[in-house]
């Protein structure tokens, strides 16, 4: 890549895999503005599936950061096995799911969509159910009324892992069947598995009367992960 590569080009360097090769040799190298590209193309993209997988979506801005750290750290061991969209969302998926571990073993019980989680301006008081909405405009968000997309994101964190991600990925975030496969480091007949039990699991949700919007299992959602492809 040339030495006077600008942040035009880097804008272009996904496109095509060719140029998204130069865009990593560019970050292997070291490259503060390659980096504050990369961090601005994807930062959004990645605090939204933090947000919508963690238990607490609070911590989402703090594991985003941990995110880029890795990646920081780990450009050199990305050899182009897989896209580097692909790889940066493996590592945010990782590090989801080890706070989600973290979770479980010191939370042990989930946060009410309507609990008070610090003030905002004003004084007025910050509601987790508001964190839950990104700063910035998505076709998501473009597609669903705000009061619709709300309860969609309500009944979302109630999708069990791993349909859930497996739905975000897919069905938010845009991504082929083979590209969700390779994040979770599954086979395609899994990830299509997944997403059957998810949808039904959020339209069960989504359909339910409102005094039983709590969906503890639905038929077949209790098999092991094991047999999920089976």
């Amino acid at each position: 890549m040339q030495a006077d590569l600008t942040m035009g080009n880097l804008a272009g360097a996904l496109a095509l895999q060719p140029d998204e090769a130069a865009l990593v040799a560019e970050l292997q190298t070291g490259s503060e503005e390659a980096f504050a590209w990369l961090i601005a193309h994807y930062h959004q993209p990645i605090y939204s599936l933090l947000a919508r997988t963690v238990h607490n979506p609070t911590d989402a801005a703090d594991l985003a950061q941990d995110v880029f750290v890795k990646v920081f750290r780990g450009i050199h061991g990305f050899h182009g096995e897989s896209s580097l969209r692909t790889w940066i969302y493996r590592i945010a998926l990782r590090e989801a799911s080890n706070q989600r571990r973290w979770w479980m073993r010191h939370q042990q019980h989930e946060i009410p969509i309507e609990q008070e989680v610090s003030a905002g301006r004003g004084g007025q008081p910050v509601l987790v159910k508001d964190l839950l909405v990104d700063p910035a405009e998505s076709p998501y968000d473009h597609a669903l009324h705000e009061e619709t997309r709300l309860r969609v994101e309500e009944a979302l964190r109630q999708v069990p892992e791993p349909y859930r991600t497996t739905l975000i990925l897919r069905d938010i975030e845009g991504f082929v069947y083979e590209e969700v496969a390779a994040i979770e480091g599954v086979n395609l007949g899994t990830v299509k598995s997944r997403l059957v039990r998810g949808r039904a699991c959020l339209k069960a949700l989504l359909t339910a009367p409102e005094r039983d919007t709590r969906i503890k299992a639905l038929p077949g959602m209790e098999l092991p992960l094991g047999e999920e492809a089976r």
